[in-house]
């Protein structure tokens, strides 16, 4: 498959079934767009994706990887996103409007 766009990418992820990566931005997407994700690392600078469980660490032992991907593939994707709710910018404004300056 020849390299996609940014938003092609992100239609590509929240239609899969499992995501493998080694990206933490992936692991962050994949956990918001509720997407179970397999990180073929040993560390991540996302360890709210574990702690909520929409991400598992397998390192890079092939069958660790394996073993991983089906513990995954049966997960529900019941998690709480962690990154918030996606209204940020909506109380912002409205606290701004509501400040005198």
């Amino acid at each position: 498959m020849e390299p996609v766009g940014y938003l092609c990418f992100l239609g590509l992820e929240s239609n899969a079934k499992l995501i493998l990566t080694d990206s933490g931005g992936i692991q962050e997407e994949a956990c918001i767009l509720g997407v179970p994700c397999v990180t073929l690392r040993d560390n991540t600078e996302r360890p709210e994706t574990l702690e909520v469980e929409s991400n598992v660490l397998a390192g890079t032992k092939p069958e660790e990887i394996f073993k991983m991907t089906k513990l995954m593939l049966g997960k529900s994707k019941s998690w709480k996103n962690p990154f918030g709710d996606g209204n940020a910018g909506r109380r912002i404004v409205e606290e701004l409007r509501n400040t005198q300056l």
